[in-house]
């Protein structure tokens, strides 16, 4: 067990002069913040309200936008509503005392309030206390599946509208910036990805198995493909590459100046870039799928020692709380007796925690790689004993630089036990960026939250003696991919077995989302809601 510190009376009691009902609210509602909604809401006592805020009107199945950002038709099947909770105006969410969604962007966050404002638009700013927050906020997209285009002056992928228009998160939208993707795609003669992770393997083999007459190229500045999984994973996805046609060059980087000297829009002469060793590559269509950046801005706002500077992690205990220790308080030695000053020098010692960054070697490009479940595979064997989930294709497991810091003894204590975050946004003990990693992580978040609400709500003896109110540790299971090398052949690695399967469908199986989103039974037509 590891302990923690409770919640102060004096902050709960404030709430209660506030909301009518003491708060639970999720941030972020992609697949780890869905799974630890539906725990909440399944198990939150009477009194207590679940608030799920996510900046989308549905939930984003980003797994799938790769695949559907080239071959139409199935644009629609990414966005999957959010029927187990009912939407409310961000006017009203003050009167709300069921649990509910907003749509709404989270502009600041303290320890028991989060400040939300509307995705368009200036009026209706609005603040939200709490009593607890999971964090689900995960990480940025990569270029070209970046519906919202956050990262203003950063290179972007030509796959992006030239003239990025106002983005609200709705489904018509979203299904409208993929149905453009797909059209640059079909103009372009030669393709050009850069990156060898799993977003990048299945754009080109996406591209070269939709199009097999264009002229695809995948850069990639490592040696190995998918260089975090079995060696075997490398030679498989090799294979799939060369399979469709597509150009593969290992161990070279882009020159993103020449970036700046291609042809101008209009000339007949194709596009020409190369890498830093000069080699020279056609490319009418540009694709950066470089990796993904931590959602952790808020984090670091509220508190700059709760994110690593070098990874842009936030630092977190087992038990998935947001880890910032509170600071020593002066202590007094007793010289006139030995064994107690013995025993304080230790005291002190356990509880001295050093910042320690680790070495991390060089990198073109920031920490990668998205998080979530794409396809359900029946002879896949889950990686936990919780219930099943999809697994994720874009499964990077970037080192993490606060072990030393969550991992250890010395941090056991938190000044913010009411705040858990989870997913890519977390320094999770090395465990995997995936939508699977997410929702394992949500759910232990989750049954902690309810663990604490229960261990607050009994006294003395009663409190003291429960072990149910032991909160719970994450551990990270072993690591798990599947990635698609076209249409119907895929690569997979699960507790350390290394397969293909070849039964592979067009839109990616979107009905197994869909039913884990508590939709079974979908059909085509359905999924235009």
């Amino acid at each position: 067990m590891s302990a923690t510190m409770k919640v102060s009376h004096e902050s709960s009691t404030s709430l209660h002069t506030s909301i009518p009902t003491r708060t639970v609210v999720v941030m972020g509602g992609s697949y780890g913040g869905s799974r630890a909604a539906q725990l909440l809401a399944e198990g939150l006592p009477q009194g207590w309200r679940l608030v799920l805020v996510d900046r989308n009107s549905h939930m984003n199945h980003v797994y799938n936008f790769s695949r559907y950002a080239v071959l139409a038709g199935h644009e629609h099947k990414a966005f999957i509503p959010y029927i187990n909770f009912p939407s409310s105006p961000l006017s009203d969410i003050h009167s709300c005392s069921t649990h509910v969604r907003v749509q709404a962007t989270i502009t600041s966050i303290d320890d028991h309030r989060i400040n939300l404002s509307p995705n368009l638009g200036e009026s209706q700013h609005s603040s939200l206390e709490f009593d607890y927050a999971i964090y689900a906020l995960g990480s940025h997209l990569p270029s070209p599946i970046d519906l919202w285009s956050h990262e203003k002056g950063r290179m972007k992928s030509s796959l992006e509208p030239r003239e990025i228009p106002t983005y609200g998160g709705t489904k018509s939208e979203g299904t409208s910036s993929l149905r453009e993707r797909q059209e640059r795609v079909g103009a372009a003669a030669s393709v050009l990805v850069v990156g060898g992770g799993a977003l990048g393997i299945q754009f080109a083999t996406d591209i070269a198995a939709v199009y097999p007459q264009k002229r695809v190229t995948l850069l990639h500045s490592r040696h190995r493909l998918l260089p975090k999984f079995d060696d075997a994973i490398h030679e498989e996805a090799l294979q799939g590459l060369q399979e469709l046609n597509v150009r593969v060059i290992l161990g070279e980087r882009l020159d993103f100046e020449s970036l700046q000297h291609t042809s101008k829009k209009g000339s007949s002469e194709p596009r020409v870039v190369r890498t830093l060793s000069g080699q020279t590559i056609t490319a009418d269509l540009l694709l950066l799928c470089t990796g993904q950046v931590p959602n952790t801005e808020l984090l670091r706002d509220m508190d700059p020692r709760a994110v690593a500077t070098d990874t842009g992690l936030a630092s977190v205990l087992r038990t998935m709380q947001l880890c910032v220790p509170p600071p020593l308080k002066p202590h007094k030695f007793q010289a006139d007796n030995d064994e107690d000053n013995d025993d304080d020098v230790l005291h002190w010692l356990r509880n001295f925690t050093f910042d320690i960054e680790e070495a991390t070697g060089p990198s073109e490009f920031p920490p990668s790689s998205p998080s979530s479940p794409s396809f359900v595979h029946d002879d896949i064997p889950p990686t936990s004993s919780s219930p099943r989930v999809p697994y994720s294709p874009y499964s990077l497991s970037p080192s993490s630089s606060t072990d030393t810091l969550v991992e250890s003894d010395l941090c056991q204590e938190t000044l913010y036990p009411n705040i858990f975050v989870v997913g890519d946004a977390a320094d999770a003990f090395n465990a995997i960026k995936a939508g699977h990693t997410a929702y394992y992580q949500a759910e232990v978040a989750a049954r902690n939250i309810l663990r604490l609400i229960h261990q607050d709500g009994k006294v003395g003896i009663a409190a003291k003696n429960d072990l149910d109110s032991e909160l719970e540790e994450y551990a990270p299971g072993p690591p798990a991919i599947k990635v698609t090398l076209g249409m119907t052949k895929s690569v997979y690695e699960v507790n350390g077995i290394v397969g293909t399967k070849n039964d592979g469908v067009e839109d990616l199986d979107a009905a197994a989302m869909w039913a884990a989103c508590g939709i079974r039974d979908v059909n085509e037509e359905d999924m235009f809601a």
